[in-house]
């Protein structure tokens, strides 16, 4: 019998008519325990993607399992246990948090629709919550990414897993896809609401530093639009905040491999900034909207160390949007655009409400 990962026919199910509608927020993934052998499944899943590594595979397969795997699931999982929270990886936390936030902020503008999260890799897979959302009759999803700015590493490889699920499905529900929002008024405003936040508590520092994740600047080569977005995502939140120009700087992060990735780097830009007489930096990662190891491990941890370690005085890590009620809200009008048409205005049964509210505040009570 082929393989399939259709559910078991049921009698009646072919004249169901009943539409539902979803929402699946994918995020990158994060293993599911902060240890090496943790590591070292997740780090194999993420880094056999050949959007993630675009070398030729049999040449990175074999470095990957014959170098990397053996030395870095070890190191890694020690940054992991640095900032592990309670409930579990931070990234993970704040994307069950958001799902179950833009839920109720959907139902409340009037769209009943049914929000899970999902990790690309890890768990809980792509996979798993297209397959548990069909199971349920669900026959349209918004595939929405919780990535701002569009990459082929990121975005395009949500889409891909999407795919891979279904190529083996007989019946498939209707998919929508979000691409980018980076310059998105909401998620700009939010942005600048977080910023400014900040400051009316702590001052204003001599640079802000808009640090995002970086990709191999052959991606730019190759037509992807990421490091052109990460840098209108700035310019705007920028122009909302009425910073001058010399006042921001825009680097890219995460460095990996030898190849030459987009600059400036944001390490050696926070040293050379302290060399040049900078006192005092804000650093905020707008394309990351959950805190996670590269917020606050790489830059609240090694990159503060290194401007102060330089000569710098003060080093301010302002923490991603993550439950802000404003993030949420723009998220909720992004989702609302292109759920535009689907019949989203049918309110569910009273259980179903009574359970999606009941664990909004549930996540609300514990922040």
């Amino acid at each position: 019998m082929p393989f399939t990962n259709e559910p078991p026919f049921r009698h009646g199910d072919a004249a169901h008519t009943h539409s539902t509608t979803a929402v699946l927020y994918c995020n990158l993934g994060t293993p599911d325990e902060a240890t090496a052998p943790a590591l070292r499944r997740y780090l194999a899943e993420f880094l056999s993607d050949q959007r993630v590594v675009e070398i030729p595979r049999l040449l990175w397969l074999a470095i990957l399992h014959g170098i990397i795997l053996r030395i870095r699931p070890k190191k890694s999982a020690a940054k992991y246990a640095s900032i592990w929270m309670p409930e579990g990886s931070p990234l993970k936390v704040w994307t069950q948090k958001q799902a179950a936030l833009l839920g109720s902020e959907l139902s409340a503008i009037g769209h009943h629709v049914q929000v899970r999260y999902a990790m690309r890799y890890g768990n809980p897979s792509i996979a798993s919550e297209l397959a548990l959302l069909k199971e349920q009759g669900v026959t349209r999803v918004l595939i929405m990414p919780a990535y701002p700015q569009y990459s082929a590493t990121t975005t395009a490889s949500v889409f891909d897993a999407v795919y891979t699920w279904a190529a083996k499905a007989r019946r498939l529900p209707e998919f929508r896809f979000v691409n980018h929002y980076h310059d998105d008024p909401g998620y700009i405003a939010a942005l600048a609401a977080s910023i400014q936040a900040h400051w009316a508590a702590n001052g204003q520092a001599d640079k802000l530093v808009m640090s995002f994740h970086g990709v191999p600047e052959r991606t730019l080569q190759l037509g992807d639009p990421y490091h052109c977005e990460c840098y209108k995502t700035a310019r705007l939140v920028a122009e909302k905040l009425g910073l001058a120009k010399d006042r921001l700087q825009v680097t890219f992060q995460s460095r990996f491999g030898k190849a030459k990735w987009l600059e400036p780097y944001t390490e050696p830009t926070l040293i050379k900034l302290a060399a040049e007489g900078v006192k005092s930096v804000d650093v905020v990662c707008p394309g990351f909207t959950g805190d996670c190891l590269e917020t606050l491990e790489e830059i609240n941890m090694e990159a503060r160390e290194a401007f102060l370690h330089a000569g710098g005085d003060k080093f301010s890590y302002i923490p991603c949007l993550n439950n802000s009620p404003t993030w949420i809200a723009a998220l909720a009008q992004i989702s609302a655009q292109h759920l535009a048409g689907w019949p989203t205005h049918t309110a569910p049964d009273l259980q179903t409400l009574a359970a999606s509210k009941a664990a909004a505040l549930a996540l609300g009570a514990k922040q």
